[in-house]
Parts: structure tokens; C-alpha cells; sequence
């Protein structure tokens, strides 16, 4: 289902979950539930795999997570402020001590100069604190935006749990 290199990444952060004894959360829009998939699809992810929110809109992020509508209004959904309450609010609304957030615009539309397609943030948090990565893939398609997506997702929380 996933790219060889994604089951890859996603074993790993499974792996190291594991051997660390933590629980992982992920808080996804942008990529609708496919870091949380690519997780699930290893064998014996149930072992650290706490929960997936799918907070697409604002909404979402408000009810399920905490974000302040505040800070969304002052910042857009698509900002590092917004990728930090995410990826806390997931620890915050879960039994899990690592969590990873993702939020961007995939394209191909919703893009403006200052949130281009291809933009996304992305939180972290674990035992060691938190974490903000900012990319931009630019406009490659929104398929690829989103795989790029899971992979420093991945990343993230490989670096979170301490791999």
C-alpha cells in the first residue's frame, strides 16, 4: 500500500516505540490519516499505536485537540503555532507520550503567496520536548505532497522517541 521506504520509516518508529516502551499519537489534516496508516500497517503497532486524530477542519482542531480558535484565526490553520498545539493537544487528549502533527495545503488548489501548495508544518513532541519543522515541496502534485508528508512525519517521531 505504501511506498517501500515509507513501511520502512514507519517499522523503525514502531521499533523504537517498542524498545522505549511510548505510546505515539499523530494529528493529521492535510494528510487525512496516512501517517497513522502507514503506522498501523506494520504488524504489532497495536503495541504503541495510542490513536490517530483526523482533524481536517478548523473545527476539528478546536473540538478534538484543544487548538484555540484564537490561534487559528490569528495565525491560519497552516502555521508553525497552529502544527504546535496540534501535536500537543494529541498528548494532552490521549494516553500517548509521543505525538506528531500534521498541517498544509496538498494542492492543487487552496494555495495563496504566502501558503503556497506544497507548504505543510509539522509539530512534535515527546519525552525530550517539542519540535516544529516547516517544508515546502512546491507544487508536485497532491499525491507526492502528502507521501512527503508521512515521511518527515515519520521522521519526526523517530527523532521524538529517540531512535
Amino acid at each position: 500500500m505504501f511506498p517501500d521506504d515509507i513501511q520502512t520509516l514507519a517499522r523503525q518508529v514502531i521499533e523504537a516505540a517498542v524498545a522505549r516502551g511510548l505510546t505515539i499519537a499523530t494529528a493529521e489534516s492535510c494528510t487525512g490519516g496516512l501517517v497513522a496508516g502507514a503506522l498501523t500497517a506494520i504488524p504489532g503497532s497495536s503495541a504503541v499505536v495510542e490513536r490517530g486524530f483526523i482533524t481536517y477542519s478548523n473545527a476539528a482542531k478546536t473540538e478534538l485537540l484543544g487548538v484555540p480558535a484564537d490561534l487559528i484565526e490569528a495565525h491560519g490553520a497552516v502555521s508553525e503555532p497552529v502544527a504546535r498545539a496540534m501535536a500537543a493537544g494529541a498528548v494532552t487528549r490521549s494516553s500517548a507520550r509521543v505525538a506528531v502533527s500534521v498541517t498544509g495545503v496538498a494542492g492543487p488548489g487552496g494555495g495563496s503567496a504566502d501558503k503556497p501548495v506544497g507548504l505543510v508544518h509539522f509539530g512534535a513532541v515527546g519525552p525530550d520536548g517539542a519540535f516544529h519543522v516547516e517544508r515546502r515541496f512546491g507544487d508536485m502534485g497532491r499525491e507526492q505532497v502528502r507521501l512527503a508528508s508521512v515521511r518527515v512525519a515519520l521522521g519526526l517521531l523517530l527523532d521524538r522517541i529517540g531512535a
